[in-house]
């Protein structure tokens, strides 16, 4: 959509891989879009780890998630298939998919305690980011030399570029990475910070000169 484009529908699958279709683009869109699967998993992690390190409300972070899960199932999970015609077989799971996951985001936040929301938003942002390590695991596999042929978004990079499929699964692996660093680095400080103590200057004792010519002329 950054790029001009438009998303024809959205799908997931009984056994929760899921795919977009999105209209064709240029070089620079595809790009944006076959990336977006890996990077966009890694960056959400992290950015649920940087709210919770900034103390934002663990119960804001899960009504946010399900408000963002209700839009794209209503919008591309079953009005745009529609109209587009494609995807359509997908629908009937994909709303069952994404009402459950967003019920239940709701009921965490509504019902859960403030640790126990908290801890849930942890463990979410940690499941992405496993999750995005695990595919780009698979896709790095698959487009080595030695892989299988099967059609994965670094071959749709490569098809786009004509720069190999090993080359660009490589490359999201070293900014997921980097991504990771980044926000553990971001956490890390937050956390310092926190356990730091605030001590107040009063507290500290000054010395004077007069006072260390008395104790010079008690010796």
């Amino acid at each position: 959509m950054l790029t001009g484009n438009s998303v024809e529908s959205l799908s997931i699958a009984t056994n929760a891989s899921g795919e977009t279709y999105t209209s064709q683009g240029g070089t620079i869109s595809q790009i944006f879009v076959a990336s977006a699967g890996y990077l966009g998993a890694m960056t959400y992690g992290a950015l649920l780890l940087v709210l919770i390190r900034r103390s934002v409300a663990a119960r804001m972070v899960l009504i946010g998630s399900a408000g963002l899960i209700v839009v794209l199932t209503l919008i591309y999970g079953l009005f745009k298939p529609i109209l587009s015609g494609v995807g359509l077989s997908g629908i009937p799971f994909t709303l069952f998919a994404g009402t459950l996951l967003s019920l239940g985001l709701v009921a965490v936040a509504r019902f859960a305690g403030a640790r126990l929301a908290t801890f849930f938003v942890s463990f979410l942002a940690v499941q992405c980011i496993l999750n995005a390590l695990l595919d780009l695991k698979t896709v790095f596999f698959l487009s080595s030399p030695f892989g299988t042929a099967v059609p994965t978004d670094a071959v749709n990079m490569a098809s786009a570029t004509g720069i190999p499929a090993f080359f660009w699964a490589v490359t999201w692996i070293v900014v997921s990475l980097g991504i990771l660093l980044l926000t553990m680095r971001l956490y890390v400080v937050g956390r310092e910070r926190r356990l730091q103590p605030a001590l107040p200057f009063a507290e500290i004792p000054a010395i004077y000169p007069a006072t260390i010519r008395e104790s010079q002329n008690v010796r």
